[in-house]
C-alpha cells in the first residue's frame, strides 16, 4: 500500500475507533516506532492532500493489543480538546480513509480484489475497471432566525438537555439550498427563505461534509416531527438551552447569531 512509513513520523493509531495519545509530558501523537504491533498503512496526507503535511501516517492496532505506558485510547471528539483543531480534522480524514479501504478490499461491482489506483486518491478493480473515491456525504445545517431569536431543536439522539439547530443529508438530485427548505419543513413544518452560505466543516462521524447556512423565518408554525424532534423552539441568547460545544459547526452557527444579535440581546 505504497511507500513504508518512517518510524518517527506522527501517528494517527486507531483501535476500533478510538485514537491513541500519549499524555505525557504533553497531550501528542505517539510516533510509529512507539507503538508496537501497529499495522501502518501508508503516508497519508501526501496522497490524498496536496497541501498536507507528507509524513503523517495512520495505523491500525489489533483489539487486544496493549498500550505502552503513557499512552491511552481517546473518542475521536476529545482530540479537539487534546490536541487542537488542525490535528483533530486531520485526525477526522485518517480515520475516514482508514474505514474506507477496509471496505473496498473487494469490488462492489465483481467482486474481485481492489487496488490503489496508480495516480489518483482512489481504489481501483483491474478486472472490471470500476473506480471508488472516499466516501464523503454532503449534509445541510442552518440557522434559521425569527424576529431577533434563533429556531433550536431537541432530537432524541442529543446528550440530555441538549439543543441546536437544525441539519441533515442532502437527497440525490438536490441543491444545497433545496435540502435546507426540504429538511426544515420535514423537521419543523416552517418555511424559510434568504438563505445564505455560512461555512463548511468535515465531519468524520461517520464522514459527512456539513455546509452551514443561514435563513429567516418565512411562514408557518412550529409543528415538531415526532420521529426526529421532540422539542422545538424560539430562543433570544439569554433563553438558550443547553447547546453543542465548540468543536461543532452547529456552534459556530449559534455563536454567529449571538454575536448579530448581542446589541438586542447582551451575552
Amino acid at each position: 500500500m505504497g511507500t513504508c512509513p518512517d518510524p518517527n513520523e506522527p501517528t494517527f493509531a486507531f483501535q476500533k475507533d478510538r485514537l491513541v495519545v500519549c499524555l505525557t509530558p504533553d497531550p501528542r501523537l505517539p510516533k510509529l516506532a512507539e507503538i508496537p504491533k501497529a499495522e501502518p498503512a501508508e503516508p497519508l496526507l501526501s496522497r490524498f492532500s496536496k497541501t498536507g503535511s507528507p509524513n503523517c501516517v495512520w495505523a491500525r492496532l489489533p483489539e487486544d493489543a496493549p498500550l505502552p505506558d503513557g499512552m491511552r485510547l481517546v473518542p475521536l471528539r476529545e482530540a479537539w480538546n487534546l490536541l487542537g483543531e488542525e490535528t483533530f480534522l486531520k485526525a477526522g480524514r485518517a480515520r475516514q480513509i482508514m474505514d474506507w479501504y477496509q471496505e473496498t478490499n473487494y469490488c462492489g461491482r465483481c467482486g474481485q480484489p481492489m487496488s490503489d489506483h496508480e495516480t489518483e486518491g482512489a481504489r481501483t478493480c483491474k478486472s472490471c475497471g470500476l473506480t471508488v473515491y472516499p466516501t464523503v456525504s454532503p449534509a445541510v445545517i442552518v440557522a434559521v432566525e425569527r424576529e431577533g431569536k434563533l429556531l433550536l431543536a431537541r432530537s432524541p439522539h442529543f446528550p440530555k438537555d441538549r439543543y441546536s439547530v437544525l441539519a441533515g443529508f442532502v437527497e440525490p438530485g438536490e441543491t444545497l439550498e433545496q435540502a435546507v427548505e426540504r429538511e426544515v419543513f420535514e423537521e419543523v413544518s416552517i418555511r424559510v427563505k434568504e438563505i445564505r452560505y455560512f461555512g463548511s466543516q468535515p465531519w468524520p462521524f461517520p464522514h459527512s461534509l456539513m455546509a452551514g447556512f443561514t435563513a429567516v423565518w418565512e411562514s408557518g408554525e412550529i409543528s415538531a416531527d415526532a420521529k426526529e424532534i421532540e422539542d422545538a423552539g424560539w430562543f433570544a441568547p439569554e433563553e438558550f438551552p443547553e447547546i453543542p460545544p465548540p468543536l461543532s459547526f452547529s456552534r459556530h452557527l449559534i455563536d454567529d447569531f449571538t454575536r448579530r444579535n448581542s446589541r438586542r440581546f447582551p451575552c
